[in-house]
């Protein structure tokens, strides 16, 4: 499958290209402000934000395993004529990143593994899917009226906001995502296939929020199983949705490991 993709920065710079995978219900268009502060630089460098399967402007497919998401993100490189590139993925996108890094060491040359680690997860967003999936869309409902609908189940503001950028208004209202086959995948999404074939053993960075819990001190065991030459990193002040919580951090940090002599 070939996902959509949102470039920023030049193709032909010296830096090496950066791909940015984002998480569950997320969308390449959330990268946003930092994508365009990692392409700037310096140096300037090209940044490429995909949408995974199932989510943004990428097509839909009842199949969503982690294998396959890496495959898609392979076969997009290809076909835009990319080699090697640092590949950052977060939540969701960090495992497939780490899955296509380890499937084709050859093509990452660093990964970025944004507050996610390869373990599996207890049974988080299947509420938030139901209650999406229930949300009734008659012809003219406005967003104020669906976040209003989804109040009472999620209760969290910023959340709705978040998940309602996936509700397309016109011409009639409908989800861009894959809603029916991301809720049926998410025994896998939140489980984790161990990839098959040795770890990656290039740099490797798992950068969390200091006040998430996806990655807990525990969870390091299969991070260095994964990824032996991994480093780990903390934003004080961000939660999982760090690249939104703390944008500077996030683009210093990642800027400072694409640019360090590991």
């Amino acid at each position: 499958m070939i996902l959509h993709a949102i470039e920023a920065g030049p193709r032909d710079g010296a830096a090496l290209p950066l791909v940015l995978l984002h998480g569950l219900f997320g969308a390449a268009r959330n990268f946003g402000a930092v994508q365009r502060m990692l392409a700037a630089g310096p140096p300037g460098r090209h940044v490429l934000a995909l949408d995974l399967r199932n989510h943004g402007g990428s097509p839909h497919d009842p199949a969503m395993t982690y294998p396959g998401m890496a495959a898609d993100v392979r076969a997009t490189l290809d076909a835009m004529g990319l080699g090697r590139v640092a590949l950052l993925g977060h939540s969701m996108g960090g495992k497939v990143a780490m899955h296509l890094a380890c499937a084709a060491p050859e093509r990452i040359a660093r990964l970025i593994v944004a507050d996610i680690a390869p373990i599996a997860y207890p049974p988080r967003n299947r509420r938030f899917a139901e209650a999406l999936l229930a949300l009734p869309l008659p012809q003219g409902l406005t967003r104020a009226a669906a976040d209003a609908a989804l109040a009472g189940s999620i209760a969290d503001a910023g959340l709705r906001g978040f998940l309602l950028q996936n509700l397309a208004l016109t011409p009639a209202p409908h989800w861009r995502i894959g809603l029916a086959e991301i809720t049926a995948a998410l025994p896998a999404i939140e489980g984790w296939q161990a990839p098959e074939g040795p770890p990656y053993s290039g740099p490797a960075l798992v950068l969390r929020g200091a006040r998430s819990d996806y990655v807990p001190d525990e969870a390091r065991t299969a991070c260095r199983a994964l990824l032996p030459a991994v480093r780990f990193a903390a934003l004080k002040s961000a939660g999982h949705w760090l690249h939104a919580d703390d944008p500077a951090g996030f683009v210093a940090s990642v800027a400072a490991f694409l640019q360090a002599d590991l």
